[in-house]
């Protein structure tokens, strides 16, 4: 999160939504979700620090940010099928953003390199780059320019895979209209 908060431009693959673009009710149920639930008070706050993350979102200048989501990111809805209409709206409004690009890696891509987790590469303004690799319950910080170099050469290939920016809020799109009552 350090690093995040002082990134110029951020490229990331998630296989689920990214804390970014959450909704703060759509926070609330995945960070709810784990077996043994946090106690409500400890809840809310990490629902807090994770909306406000977003705040740098809105800072002047903004990051430029690229998102891959995996088409498995929308085949696990919520049951409260209103939050999940909320969160895909507030994925079609980031994506109208002229700093946030949001591409779906469809399932038709087949296999890749980073199939098992979620990648973030993060540039800060002097150049320095680091790379977050977030696996089931770990991650682990990078930060030789070797590695992040392979590993942005993985995220090129999903780009290169994944559905243009505009065919993915069509996408996007659709999932809102077919979950509406």
């Amino acid at each position: 999160m350090k690093y995040e908060a002082k990134a110029a431009i951020m490229h990331k693959f998630m296989l689920g939504i990214p804390g970014l673009l959450q909704t703060e009710d759509y926070a609330r149920l995945v960070l709810s979700s784990a077996p043994m639930p946090l106690p409500a008070d400890e809840l809310e706050e990490s629902v807090a620090v994770r909306i406000g993350r977003q705040d740098l979102l809105r800072s002047s200048p903004p990051p430029s940010v690229r998102v891959i989501l995996d088409e498995s990111a929308f085949m696990r809805p919520p049951v409260d099928a209103a939050i999940w209409r909320d969160q895909l709206s507030h994925l079609v409004s980031a994506s109208e953003l002229p700093h946030i690009t949001i591409q779906v890696l469809p399932f038709a891509a087949g296999l890749h390199d980073l199939i098992g987790g979620s990648l973030s590469l993060l540039w800060m303004a002097d150049g320095m780059a680091v790379a977050y690799l977030e696996g089931n319950k770990s991650g682990s910080l990078i930060e030789d320019a070797t590695e992040i170099g392979q590993l942005r050469l993985s995220y090129d290939y999903l780009r290169d895979m994944a559905l243009a920016p505009p065919d993915s809020v069509a996408f996007i799109k659709q999932l809102l209209e077919d979950s509406r009552p």
